[in-house]
């Protein structure tokens, strides 16, 4: 498992296109406003929930499988808004895609998943949330009381905004 800063850095880089598995349409949802954030700064959310057709304005998929179907994008991240015990069919759905990383969001730490995986050639990230991972990491935390240990006046030259 993969949770140091460079690599952190590295993964949402490097990776534009991400699957959100559990995506809620309720805007009141940590998964809603984790997706929402990633969209405002330049990536692609793919929604997965069967329970929906549609959530931010994106075509909903009932499953990972579905998504790599009939979506004309290539799934890079798949990002797990689910219990520890449902992640093992999600990380084999997320290997058989050709996905290049699987994120557990917090609270989410299923080591066996995670080593599976890692076994297969997938970049893994275990208990993060994308979005703060994000803001820590590339400027987005400009409010009053958050620790992000990582200090610098300059926003890198890189980012689309």
């Amino acid at each position: 498992m993969q949770n140091d800063i460079q690599t952190l850095r590295r993964i949402l880089r490097e990776n534009r296109v991400i699957a959100v598995v559990g995506l809620s349409a309720n805007w009141y949802r940590p998964s809603y406003f984790a997706a929402k954030y990633m969209m405002e700064h330049g990536y692609t959310i793919i929604p997965v929930n069967p329970a929906y057709d549609e959530v931010l304005g994106q075509k909903c998929y009932a499953s990972l499988r579905e998504a790599a179907e009939k979506c004309a994008m290539k799934v890079d991240i798949v990002d797990c808004f689910r219990k520890t015990a449902e992640i093992m069919p999600i990380a084999e759905d997320a290997i058989a895609i050709g996905a290049k990383v699987l994120w557990q969001q917090l609270g989410v730490r299923n080591e066996e998943a995670a080593r599976k995986a890692e076994a297969a050639g997938l970049d893994t990230v275990t208990d993060r949330c994308v979005k703060i991972e994000h803001a820590r990491l590339f400027g987005g935390l400009n409010w009053a009381g958050v620790n992000t240990k990582v200090i610098s006046a300059k926003r890198p030259r890189w980012l689309p905004y």
